[in-house]
């Protein structure tokens, strides 16, 4: 039987070029691998560090990426992707062109027996309120619409740059995020009796033992390129080479 891999945090789209290219060949090794040797891949938000989707127009520069995820639907294999906070605006493309769903909320399902709950991290910070206020506005049906107006050259640069000054905002300060995500896992785990807590965002692997759980943050492919894999029994978090 084959494994389940899941990975999450990519930016695909952040650096500059020369790192991007080096960073779509390691992203396209792993999904080689994973078209080898897994049955399921979960991405748990944030491929892209920006995604917006027009009636008929996608963000370009990504076509490798998307052409082997739609490889490995094609191959049998399930995959599913988890909104980051940088996914507010994936709409249909995915599931309707390549087959795989999109889960704008954080959920739980259960694989081989033992319970997972996957949420990307945004919004647990214990005292980050203004970020819970910008998220009901980005994920505004009204904001979306009146964005989806302006030209895609207008757009993308505009977010681009808006993601940068977000990073350093946020970088320079303690949110106490970490807590707040620990303290989330903590009640899926001992209230909920989850088996395994799943989250990125914080761009830090981390494995934390919670009684009879486990919570794993998955890291990033900016510095870290780790990911988590189970083989039906444990769950290991791993550093792709």
């Amino acid at each position: 039987m084959k494994n389940i891999f899941f990975f999450s945090d990519v930016h695909l789209g952040l650096q500059d070029k020369q790192h991007e290219k080096e960073k779509e060949k390691r992203v396209l090794s792993f999904l080689s691998h994973v078209e080898e040797h897994g049955e399921q891949l979960f991405i748990v938000g944030d491929l892209f560090d920006y995604w917006f989707e027009y009636a008929y127009v996608i963000p370009r520069g990504y076509h490798h990426i998307i052409s082997k995820l739609g490889m490995l639907v094609e191959k049998g294999i399930t995959v599913r992707y988890i909104a980051g906070n940088h996914d507010f605006w994936l709409r249909d493309f995915f599931p309707n062109e390549l087959g795989i769903p999109v889960y704008k909320d954080p959920f739980g399902i259960e694989l081989r027996g033992k319970k997972f709950f996957f949420h990307h991290g945004d919004g647990l910070a214990l005292n980050d309120t203004g970020y819970r206020i910008l998220k009901k506005i980005l994920r505004s049906r009204i904001n979306i619409f009146l964005y989806s107006q302006l030209h895609p050259n207008w757009t993308a640069p505009l977010a681009h740059g808006s993601s940068h000054k977000s990073r350093e905002y946020t970088g320079g300060k303690d949110f106490g995020e970490t807590d707040g995500m620990l303290l989330f896992a903590k009640e899926k785990i001992i209230t909920e009796k989850y088996d395994y807590v799943i989250m990125g965002h914080r761009h830090k692997p981390m494995e934390q033992k919670i009684e009879n759980g486990v919570y794993f943050n998955l890291g990033d492919w900016i510095s870290y390129n780790t990911y988590a894999e189970f083989d039906g029994t444990t769950v290991e978090l791993k550093t792709w080479k």
